[in-house]
């Protein structure tokens, strides 16, 4: 009887120590696939930005050749579109308080929480 309790004991202590390991390795293998999802998230924001950025500076360039051919002089041209971003600086100034951030701020927690329920939804077992 007593050997049999030894036995039970020792088959709990490793289920146990097996119990252990296993979490340990979920646990490494989920933080892998998370860092390596924020990972890939951050490339292709970045990718897209950058995109986005040089579309933005080929545009604007084109827009102050555009102004320079009409108004017959690069100064004008360069000008103008100089005080465009100008005027569109003073009123990102003035109203990011009130509008910017908060939009910002919503589009972000919204973007959070949109992932972390596809996550739930891949998490669900499959019936």
């Amino acid at each position: 009887m007593q050997e049999n309790k030894e036995k039970d004991l020792e088959g709990l202590v490793g289920d146990a120590k097996e119990y252990v390991n296993t979490r340990l390795e979920y646990t490494r293998l989920y933080l892998i696939e998370r860092g390596s999802k924020m990972f890939a998230d951050m490339v292709t924001n970045a990718t897209v930005a950058i995109c986005f950025l040089l579309a933005f500076l080929f545009g604007t360039f084109t827009l102050a050749l555009f102004l320079s051919d009409v108004l017959g002089s690069y100064t004008r041209g360069f000008g103008c579109v100089a005080a465009i971003y100008l005027l569109l600086a003073l009123i990102v100034y003035f109203m990011k308080e009130k509008y910017i951030e908060k939009a910002i701020i919503n589009f972000t927690i919204r973007r959070y929480f949109n992932k972390l329920a596809d996550k739930e939804e891949e998490d669900e077992p499959k019936i």
